[in-house]
Order: C-alpha cells, then sequence, then structure tokens
C-alpha cells in the first residue's frame, strides 16, 4: 500500500468514526431519539474549535490528545464526570469521550 492510499484510508475511517460510526450508537442507546441524540452527538464536534488556537491549525504529525485545551486530559476528566448525569448532557459525554477516541486512535494507529 502506498503512502497515499495509506493517508486516504486514515482520512476515510477518521470521518467515519466522527460521522458514521455515531449512527450506530444513537440506534443502540437512544433509539427512542435516536435523531435528536445523532445532531447532538455531531455538534459535539465543535470541540475542535481549539484547534484554531495552535499554530500550524493543522499538523498531521500532532496529537491533538493532550495538546489542545478541550483534548486535554483534564477536560476528558469532565466528559467523563458529564457521563454520570442523565439526559442530554450524557448523550454529549458520549460523543465528547468517542471524539477524544477517534482522535486517539487516529493519531496512534496509523504511521506517521
Amino acid at each position: 500500500m502506498t503512502l497515499s492510499e495509506i493517508a486516504l484510508l486514515k482520512t476515510f475511517t477518521h470521518y467515519f468514526l466522527h460521522l458514521v460510526f455515531p449512527v450506530f450508537i444513537v440506534l443502540i442507546f437512544f433509539r427512542k431519539n435516536w435523531k435528536k441524540a445523532y445532531l447532538i452527538m455531531l455538534a459535539t464536534m465543535l470541540v475542535d474549535l481549539d484547534h484554531i488556537f495552535a499554530n500550524p491549525v493543522f499538523n498531521p504529525s500532532r496529537n491533538s490528545i493532550g495538546f489542545h485545551v478541550l483534548h486535554s486530559y483534564y477536560a476528558m476528566a469532565v466528559y467523563f464526570l458529564l457521563f454520570f448525569f442523565k439526559g442530554n448532557i450524557r448523550i454529549v459525554a458520549i460523543g465528547l469521550l468517542f471524539h477524544m477516541l477517534t482522535d486517539f486512535l487516529d493519531f496512534n494507529l496509523w504511521v506517521h
């Protein structure tokens, strides 16, 4: 597999995990209100706004986890605690935690 094919597969996998896989999560755990839950999970992508404070904004060799403020271990601890609340806040917590997992996998499971 060429480097460009690996890069394409990495990009596809990253966005699949961010945009498509959450559909399965909400269909399993929030079947009754799956559309609302999915939209809330998509809204958790706003956590990436912390990237605009980095220079450069995007660096493929940089791990977001532990670098950006909203991707810090302290922020993840808050996201974990939010999981124990009921209602929409739990959906937000799941979305944020899954986002962190996706970013972690994106950086750590691919050849740099």
